[in-house]
């Protein structure tokens, strides 16, 4: 019962840490955007995701560990599964040392007054979310395959 409870909860917080990288990487590409657009979106997403997701991502990288842990009777399995708690780690690092300094700079701006070097921050960010969002996807489908997995 717990290794089934702690799979479960394991691929949707893994599934919605992806999908949520994903769509944001899918739909929010603020490369076409003026500069008063583009603050007024960043800032928008910050508010509503700079917390949240590094909470879930953290979740998700302690079950992944957790049900490494639990399949230790497949080594494979467990390594897969250790291999995908890496690269949860490696998101959140990217994230917690790439986009939240450049997050933090830009809620500081000012929509109708952007500061010149505006693009330059915004393409590092841009940079740094599509690494997350390969790690993100990667670690996703290799907790996939190791929960389908018998054992």
């Amino acid at each position: 019962m717990l290794k089934s409870t702690v799979r479960f909860f394991n691929l949707v917080l893994a599934g919605v840490v992806a999908g949520v990288v994903l769509g944001i990487w899918l739909g929010y590409n603020p490369a076409g955007l003026s500069a008063h657009t583009y603050i007024e979106q960043q800032q928008h997403v910050i508010s509503a995701l700079n917390t949240l997701m590094p909470v879930l991502g953290l979740i998700a990288i302690l079950l992944t560990i957790l049900s490494a842990l639990l399949r230790q009777g497949s080594r494979r399995i467990s390594g897969v599964l250790l291999t995908a708690a890496g690269l949860l780690i490696i998101s959140g690092l990217v994230t917690r040392f790439g986009n939240q300094p450049i997050n933090a700079i830009v809620m500081t701006w000012n929509a109708a007054d952007a500061p010149e070097s505006w693009a330059g921050l915004r393409d590092q960010w841009w940079s740094f979310h599509t690494i997350r969002t390969v790690t993100s996807l990667l670690a996703f489908c290799l907790i996939a395959w190791a929960h389908m997995k018998k054992g």
